[in-house]
């Protein structure tokens, strides 16, 4: 239980003179204000209030704790009204968990963008394809590239990405162009270690969904090692755009069975709390939404 409400709770309690009262008072049950009171005395290791059948009344070290808490509340209460006016403005830390190549190809080049409409805000990143807990972690949001949010976390769409089928020209002039779906499962196949497709991937052709199983000799972390390992021969890689789009347009990557693809992969700003997001949080997804994620941008086009 949260400390501060239960002093809030018992202070309401010696107000009220009882706990069916104070329960009205709170909008609770009777039930919850007994146990947050309970709660709170097993804590302190007292007895702070005498019960009787008729009535409730502090002891005396309840009614020292009483006092105390009153001034403490009080002053919580008017620190969070001063907070709550200094936060109309986007200020503070903002710590960001994002995808590594994700934000090298789409986040940083927006970045300047922001600071310079918010300048009150410092933004501190962390560059990670693991998926991280949020709040165990302390950041404010993440950038997630999912096909499925984590239901407990509050989600906002910023854009889509797409996924290819890649090789170089080398390695299928040496293994053979795959002219079917199925084809893949005869192929070396280079594997993304957060992908959620385990060794059967879902395309989506001429005649709807094929499900190929793969098989590899790599798997790896980075999109961009994978890359790489494509490019000097080694298989076939599902690369999202912002991976593979500059390897694709200079010839060093092609396309493979080009009319087959995964679905579109959603990508999305997520937080803990729908209830008082900081206007910093607010500021920076609604600033995302507005520049768009799913193009390349050059400073100089940076609203």
């Amino acid at each position: 239980m949260d400390t501060l409400e239960a002093m809030r709770v018992f202070v309401t309690v010696v107000d009220r003179n009882g706990f069916n009262a104070a329960a009205d008072a709170l909008g609770m049950s009777t039930a919850s204000v007994t146990r947050q009171v309970a709660w709170l005395e097993k804590r302190l290791g007292l007895r702070l209030l005498n019960r009787t059948t008729r009535r409730v009344s502090p002891s005396s070290v309840g009614t020292a704790y009483y006092q105390r808490c009153q001034v403490l509340l009080a002053e919580f209460d008017d620190m969070e009204a001063a907070v709550g006016e200094q936060a109309l403005t986007p200020s503070g830390t903002l710590r960001i968990n994002a995808p590594f190549s994700f934000s090298i190809a789409r986040l940083g080049p927006r970045l300047a963008g922001y600071r310079a409409r918010y300048p009150q805000v410092a933004l501190d990143l962390s560059l990670s394809d693991r998926i991280v807990d949020i709040v165990e972690e302390g950041y404010d949001m993440a950038i997630r590239i999912t096909q499925q949010v984590t239901p407990t976390l509050i989600a906002r769409k910023l854009g889509e990405v797409q996924a290819y089928l890649c090789a170089a020209p080398a390695y299928l002039e040496r293994a053979g162009t795959p002219r079917l779906a199925a084809d893949i499962a005869g192929h070396e196949f280079l594997t993304y270690s957060y992908a959620p497709l385990g060794d059967e991937l879902p395309l989506q052709g001429p005649d709807g969904e094929t499900r190929v199983r793969i098989r590899g000799g790599l798997r790896a972390n980075s999109g961009d090692v994978l890359r790489e390992a494509a490019i000097a021969g080694m298989g076939i890689v599902l690369q999202p755009d912002f991976i593979a789009q500059q390897a694709l347009e200079d010839g060093r990557l092609v396309r493979v069975l080009p009319d087959h693809q995964l679905a579109p992969i959603g990508v999305y700003a997520v937080y803990a709390s729908r209830s008082h997001l900081a206007p910093k949080v607010r500021s920076f997804i609604d600033y995302l939404v507005e520049v768009g994620i799913e193009r390349e941008m050059h400073g100089d086009t940076v609203p």
